[in-house]
């Protein structure tokens, strides 16, 4: 990249590029405005066009024009810019000597930026369109024709990643069409056969329909001939755009403290305030807890006596309710604290005080939860500005510490919600805090599985990817026929290879392989391949028309399949969820539902979580559980009909007749866990029991439209086999059980099963 003096276009650049008459006019007329709008009867003294210099050399704004010329069937070329400041150049890598808005500056830019950048551009081209093919002006509103987009670009000057907000405009006249290739024409006629109207045109813009991006895809150079210049202005919004997202990161709903979110935003934070480091203050009772080292793994921990912080800054921001600056600390050090602060090379602090209900910190009359400051080697780092910033931020720092010490527990199941407010009292008065157990509780766990959904989503890839392959064939044939190249029949011949390979199957890894291998050795060369016909150009236009903007390929087969598991998922959740409701009249417990391929259910009941359980609401609770689950084997009998696939769903409930511990600490992925080795069997039993067989025939113990039930022990069968009779004198269920020995899981044997086939309904 060319140094910062090379990277500016110079004055001589532009009167190259601009014509003469029209930097005169410019000149002129800032003349002009500068006195009052009287023309100056003698030239200044001073030089006639020192703004020139002020927006070129020190404008913080972002600033180029843009020529746009093109002919029909003219190769893509460089914009030549007419006019660019320094801040534009150095963000663009744009050299004096160049000139030209080529491909390296969207090189530069994110593949997202890219397309949003190019979407914008467009829209002009399309407002020109229409102007040209309708004679009607501002089809494309303004709001559409100016909507912002953000992006980053490093700054060659100083290497740092700036988030700039960039809009693009153009004069009153706006661009000027004059002449249009037949084929975008027929796009446009299929698209719009009279003239649309604004709100057609910007419907189409917010949710286009297959024919409006063909017409689009079409919209390119060569294809018209075009004159005009675009203006791209922009403004640096780096610290706007950090802002927003440590905002995003701090106000989600899940603990922020020991989470690689906490990194995240701990490193936001000092990039905003270009802080040097940045540390944690915590009340506990009559002691504070001093964090530092907030970027290792093991952060540094000291603890104060609240006596020992009196008269510091940190009870200062407390006590006034606000952000406060220490511009130098070795001239306002009065604690220990503030000393060993000093001692670590802190001379500047930025305190930011997060008020709400919990713990007090000292004196102070106002509810605290903590402190976040943020530090600087040099003194008078921090100004005004950043204590406005860093007020804007308090509701947002105080969310995430609520979150992570007290309203973390609030989003629990109502039915031991209770034991987690009482952990939460325990914390907002300064006890440590411990693992949160309910011990002898019954579990019940229940899986309604589809079964081959692998199978099928195998398929939607395959389908897919056929489709894809044949669409970038066409492509590479058709320019065979005009770029008369011998790689490129090879490279069709390589196609066809992987259309043959790809109706055999689809591997493990080959949704990933060959779309990299589309992009990297096929959809690479289509620039190319565009400049020899408009028939490739027209195979190139169907490709990217098949393409799906959220996958960055074809996804119909698989977008099928995906909702075709949504709305299993859901029906069967939904059905789930209306017994939980009649569940949970029979005794309070606790009920996890999970869905992926199918639902399956975790509940834990007993006196721990009801002090009122008893052994009847423990039967009535299983039973209701078999009730539940026969009523999504009847839910998903229509399947086949509903949704035209061959998946099926399978239907299992875990039986254990013994109770467990479950707990919860800071340790625990999951909102409960297992405790104790005779606990842990049954969690193993869990996770493998759905794929189990039968030791004697090897088929799966579970089978589509049956319930199975799988136990250990005869008095558990006794108990179950009254509940298939019940089941079958309501006629949910047939009369037949058949029964077997499950074969032998890791580390689990002795289990045996039953199934009963379930009734429609």
């Amino acid at each position: 990249m060319a140094n910062e003096s090379s990277q500016c276009i110079d004055p001589q650049f532009i009167s190259r590029s601009m014509p003469t008459s029209d930097t005169s006019n410019m000149i002129n007329d800032h003349t002009s405005l500068r006195q009052g709008g009287e023309t100056p009867s003698t030239p200044p003294c001073r030089p006639q066009v020192p703004w020139l210099d002020l927006i070129q050399n020190h404008s913080h704004l972002v600033m180029a024009v843009v020529d746009i010329t093109g002919e029909i069937s003219s190769p893509p070329r460089a914009h030549p810019v007419l006019f660019a400041n320094q801040y534009f150049c150095r963000l663009t890598g744009i050299a004096a000597e160049a000139g030209h808005l080529d491909l390296s500056f969207f090189d530069r830019l994110t593949v997202a930026d890219q397309k949003t950048l190019q979407e914008r551009f467009r829209r002009h081209f399309l407002q020109a369109l229409l102007r040209y093919a309708y004679n009607q002006t501002n089809l494309v509103s303004e709001r559409l024709l100016n909507e912002p987009l953000v992006m980053s670009l490093a700054d060659s000057a100083t290497g740092q990643v700036r988030q700039i907000e960039l809009r693009l405009r153009t004069a009153a006249g706006g661009l000027e069409i004059n002449a249009v290739d037949p084929l975008l024409n027929a796009h446009l006629s299929t698209c719009w056969a009279e003239p649309p109207s604004r709100e057609q045109v910007a419907t189409q813009l917010l949710s286009p329909e297959p024919a409006f991006k063909q017409l689009l895809a079409a919209l390119k150079p060569g294809n018209y001939g075009v004159s005009g210049q675009i203006l791209i202005e922009g403004i640096d919004v780096t610290e706007r755009e950090t802002s927003k997202a440590l905002i995003q990161l701090l106000v989600g709903h899940e603990s922020v403290l020991g989470t690689q979110r906490f990194d995240q935003a701990n490193e936001l934070m000092k990039q905003l305030f270009k802080a040097t480091d940045s540390f944690l203050l915590s009340a506990e009772n009559n002691q504070a807890q001093l964090f530092t080292a907030l970027d290792q793994p093991e952060w540094i921990t000291a603890t104060y006596a609240m006596d020992a912080l009196q008269g510091s800054a940190f009870l200062r921001a407390t006590g006034q309710r606000a952000v406060v600056n220490i511009p130098d600390l070795s001239l306002a050090c009065s604690t220990q604290c503030e000393r060993e602060l000093i001692a670590q090379g802190t001379r500047s602090l930025l305190l930011i005080p997060l008020v709400m209900r919990s713990a007090r910190l000292g004196d102070s009359a106002a509810p605290m939860v903590g402190l976040v400051g943020l530090t600087s080697t040099k003194p008078y780092a921090f100004d005004q500005a950043d204590c406005s910033r860093a007020t804007s931020l308090i509701p947002a720092l105080t969310a995430a510490m609520r979150h992570s010490v007290q309203d973390r527990f609030t989003n629990i199941h109502p039915s031991v919600r209770w034991r987690f407010e009482q952990e939460s009292e325990r914390l907002s008065l300064g006890l440590p805090s411990g693992p949160i157990v309910f011990e002898s509780v019954y579990p019940l766990y229940g899986i309604s599985d589809i079964r081959g959904s692998s199978d099928e989503r195998n398929r939607a890839i395959q389908q897919d990817l056929l489709t894809q392959f044949r669409l970038a064939l066409a492509v590479v044939e058709q320019a065979s026929q005009t770029v008369g190249n011998a790689l490129v029949e090879q490279l069709a011949l390589d196609l066809d290879d992987h259309i043959m390979a790809l109706e055999q199957g689809v591997t493990v890894d080959a949704e990933v392989t060959l779309l990299r291998y589309l992009q990297n050795e096929v959809e690479v060369h289509f620039p190319y391949f565009a400049q020899h016909s408009a028939e490739v150009e027209e195979a190139i236009a169907q490709y990217q028309a098949a393409i799906d903007a959220d996958h960055n390929c074809v996804y119909q087969s698989r977008a099928i399949y995906d909702e075709t598991i949504g709305h299993i998922n859901g029906l069967l959740r939904e059905t789930w969820n209306k017994w939980q409701q009649s569940m949970q009249t029979i005794t309070p417990h606790y009920c996890d539902l999970e869905a992926t391929d199918g639902i399956d259910h975790m509940i834990y009941a007993g006196k721990a979580i009801d002090p009122k359980f008893t052994e009847f609401q423990l039967q009535a609770l299983r039973y209701e559980q078999m009730r539940a689950v026969c009523d999504c084997a009847r839910k998903g009998f229509a399947l086949k009909s509903i949704y035209n696939t061959d998946m099926t769903i399978t239907h299992l409930v875990l039986v254990q007749g013994f109770t467990v511990d479950i707990v919860h600490d800071e340790t625990t992925e999951r909102l409960f866990d297992v405790r104790g080795t005779r606990d842990t069997r049954y969690e193993i039993v869990k996770k493998r029991i759905d794929k189990a067989c039968d030791a004697e025939t090897g088929d799966r113990i579970t089978q589509p439209g049956m319930l199975t039930v799988v136990y250990s022990t005869s008095e558990e069968w006794q108990e179950y086999k009254r509940y298939l009779h019940y089941l079958h004198r309501e006629g949910t269920v047939g009369g037949h059980i058949e029964q077997g020995t499950v074969e032998p899981l890791q580390g689990v044997s002795g289990l045996k099963f039953a199934r009963v086939q379930v009734n429609p309904e």
